[in-house]
């Protein structure tokens, strides 16, 4: 009698483990669900107009607008206007509201609020006009944004994108989470694995 009621204990407790185990099983997706619908998202460079910074293929944690939405000079964010491109772009930010672009073409040279840029992380100078009128002052809740590789970069200089509405960002790079394969040699380095500066 004592052995029967045992075993239907160690029963019990095996069909209590196994719930208990699919109950953190499933707690723990939806938490990996929610994370990645709210907070994070892993989004791909698709191009080279962000070179020498990011590469094709390059794999970036972006934080989600929801979280962080008040960008500043310098950030690589992700944004998608489908009446310029149907696939998000990744550039970055130049400017924010009110402040003033303009750019000097022939020189290369671009000035924010009349002062001129320190863009050591750009491929080349700014020399490829794309159609916007410059002086610009960026509207409220937009920003303006270049890609890093700028004479092969479609970004605000073109009309059909412009300033871009905050709400057009899917979010801020963050992190590059894996590299893309090098333009010239397809090697990947993994060095380059870490914080987005």
């Amino acid at each position: 009698m004592g052995n029967k009621n045992k075993q239907e204990q160690e029963k019990k407790s095996g069909g209590r483990d196994l719930y208990e185990w699919v109950q953190a099983l499933v707690c723990s997706v939806l938490a990996v669900v929610v994370v990645f619908t709210f907070v994070i998202r892993l989004i791909g460079v698709d191009g080279f107009s962000m070179l020498p910074t990011l590469q094709d293929g390059d794999r970036l944690l972006v934080l989600n607008s929801i979280i962080y939405n008040d960008y500043q000079y310098g950030d690589i964010v992700v944004l998608r206007k489908a009446s310029f491109l149907e696939e998000p772009i990744v550039k970055r930010v130049i400017a924010t509201e009110g402040q003033t672009v303009d750019i000097d073409f022939g020189a290369g040279v671009v000035y924010v609020d009349g002062m001129p840029l320190e863009e050591d992380y750009v491929n080349d100078l700014t020399f490829l006009e794309e159609g916007t009128e410059f002086p610009l002052t960026v509207p409220k809740g937009s920003i303006f944004v270049m890609g890093d590789n700028r004479n092969h970069s479609n970004d605000s200089r073109d009309s059909r994108l412009g300033t871009v509405d905050t709400r057009y960002v899917i979010g801020r790079a963050v992190f590059l989470a894996f590299p893309g394969p090098d333009a010239e040699t397809e090697a990947r380095d993994y060095h380059r694995i870490g914080a987005i500066v």
